[in-house]
Order: C-alpha cells, then structure tokens, then sequence
C-alpha cells in the first residue's frame, strides 16, 4: 500500500497558507510580545478563536510562547512584521486577498485556458485594472513586488558580469528595486526605473530611502505604446511571463530597436527546466500565470527562441537559487 503522507500534506497545504495570512492580516507579527487575552482584545477577535490561530503559527515555526507570552521567532520579525525593511507583507496580503480567489477558479482556467477575474471578482477583468483599483490595493500590490523584489534582485543582477554596461533601464521597474541592487553592484552604473504613469511616485519613495539617489531617475510610461528612454542595457523582472506571445514578440522587437549594437537585456523569471517537470516553484508560477493573467512560465530554450526571432544575437540563462532566474540577451 502506498503512503499516503504526500496527499495527506497537500490536504493541509492550503490550511498553512491561510494561517499565515490571517495572522499577516490581523497584524499579530505586529503586535507581538503579548498573551492571547491580550491580542484578542488589540485586535477585536474571539479570545479562543485566537488562541488556536497563534498556536498554529508556533506549530508552524513563525511564534514561540513562554508561558502566556507570544512571540515572533527571527523569520517571522524579518519578513511578516510591516516595519520590516525586508517584509512580504504585501505579497502575502496579495496572495491572500486576490490570488486565493483566484486560485479557487484554477478548474475552470484549465478548462477554458484564460485567466479567473471576471469570473471571481466580476466587473472588471484586465490586471491592472483590479490591481490598480484603487490606492491600497496598488500600494499592497507594489510593495508585494518590492518584498519579493528584495529577494531575488541581488542575485539577478550578480548572476553575470555587467560593467561593460552605463545605463540601466529597467521596464516596469516597479519600485525600483532590481535597479537600486544594478547601481549598489556595478558602482559606474545609471540606472532608469520607467514604468506606468500611476506607479512612478512608489519609485520614487524607494529611490528616495535608497543611498543611491543620486545615479537613479524615474520615466512614467508604458512599454508597449511609448518610446523607450535611451540605454544599453534594459530589463524585465517579471514581465515577459505575464503576457500573450504576440506582445511579448512585439516588445522585445521595440527593444532590440532602441539598443545600440552590444546592448544587452537582462531578463529575471522562473525558468522551467527543460523538460518543465520542475522546479515546483515554477511550475505553480505558471499556473499562476493561467489565472492572474494570459502569459506563463518557460524554460530556457523557449526563452532564447522569443529572444533570437526578436534579433538577439547572444543568449545566457543562469539559476539564481532565488525566486527568479537570470538571462541575459546580447544585440
């Protein structure tokens, strides 16, 4: 008889995640050191109902209690305290908010090959749309990818040698996180975070609380129908999974025109292996693709493929260890 542990954690996978989000979206990371009185009280919940949420947060590594006392272990006050200069609170808060809806329709996606907002938030169904709706979510949204951001950033722009390079642009560079870690790398390096119009003040922000102001500007945006600014090397982090193959064909044409002969991209996503039975984490990213959006993961010869049809001459893949991989495109 085969063991059935494998499906029996998979039962629970989902009970875990939600544990974590509720407690993220109660702030009890954030109010800890304290007793389960105590937080009931801060946070207008069931004393008992409480209790059973911060004992599993200990039973799942992110509390330890002395007595009545709650406490945050080093894993939990690094990434799921909102003061954290290194939080995920907002991915989680997304996660929680937007992808577990969406994930709740992942049948029907597979049915019909086409992404869930309509189907589970109604009205409007493009992604900026739901995730610029208004300013909490855009700003929970953007500080989701600034966390994650600080993740895999430092590695993505580590993973080859890129002082050759003067001017960065990074395209829907978010809060600017892969181009602040460009600059703090390659000391010689300028670097442009252009993005969509309503993005550039959270850019700005985090430019603004880097110590690398001064070699870093911001240009408002959109990649698709504006000129590109100027630069010998650009990049995607997290862009080219999101869309349908025609637009991705369509933008790296633009930026390969804007280049100058030996001008580089530098692209950061998940990339499959080659055969895409893994890695896992790529394999839900792309699944997560089906339901937030029309794009999906790839493996490297997929990517090198979009890249020479788009005129590149030169393709390098790396894994990174990170959330996100590294390539790097030569003109």
């Amino acid at each position: 008889m085969s063991d059935a542990a494998p499906v029996l954690q998979l039962i629970d996978a989902f009970r875990a995640s939600k544990v974590m989000f509720a407690a993220v979206a109660l702030g009890v990371f954030d109010l800890v050191p304290a007793s389960a009185a105590d937080l009931a009280s801060r946070t207008s919940t069931d004393p008992d109902a409480l209790a059973r949420l911060l004992d599993a947060c200990t039973a799942l590594d992110l509390l330890a209690r002395d007595g009545d006392l709650y406490h945050n272990l080093p894993v939990a006050s690094q990434y799921l305290r909102r003061d954290s200069p290194d939080t995920l609170t907002g991915y989680i808060l997304y996660s929680d908010r937007i992808l577990y809806p969406l994930w709740g329709n992942l049948a029907q996606a597979v049915r019909e090959g086409t992404h869930r907002w309509e189907q589970t938030f109604g009205g409007r169904s493009g992604i900026f749309e739901n995730l610029f709706a208004d300013d909490q979510a855009k700003v929970t949204f953007l500080q989701g990818m600034h966390g994650m951001g600080l993740v895999s950033s430092p590695a993505v722009v580590a993973a080859f040698d890129l002082s050759r390079f003067t001017h960065l642009c990074d395209l829907g560079g978010a809060t600017g996180h892969l181009a602040i870690e460009a600059c703090r790398c390659y000391p010689s390096l300028r670097a442009t975070v252009f993005d969509l119009p309503p993005v550039i003040p959270q850019a700005q922000r985090f430019i603004g609380q880097s110590s690398l102001a001064g070699r870093l500007a911001v240009h408002p945006g959109d990649f698709f129908t504006d000129p590109l600014p100027p630069a010998d090397l650009y990049s995607l982090g997290r862009i080219v999974h999101d869309w349908s193959e025609p637009k991705i064909h369509a933008l790296l044409a633009k930026i390969h025109r804007a280049l100058p002969g030996g001008g580089g991209l530098l692209i950061a996503e998940r990339i499959l292996y080659p055969f895409k039975d893994g890695p896992l984490s790529g394999n839900l990213q792309s699944l997560n693709m089906l339901v937030v959006t029309e794009g999906k993961e790839r493996n490297a010869q997929e990517y090198e493929a979009l890249l020479l049809q788009a005129g590149f001459t030169e393709f390098q893949a790396r894994s990174t260890g990170r959330p996100l991989d590294a390539m790097l495109a030569i003109k």
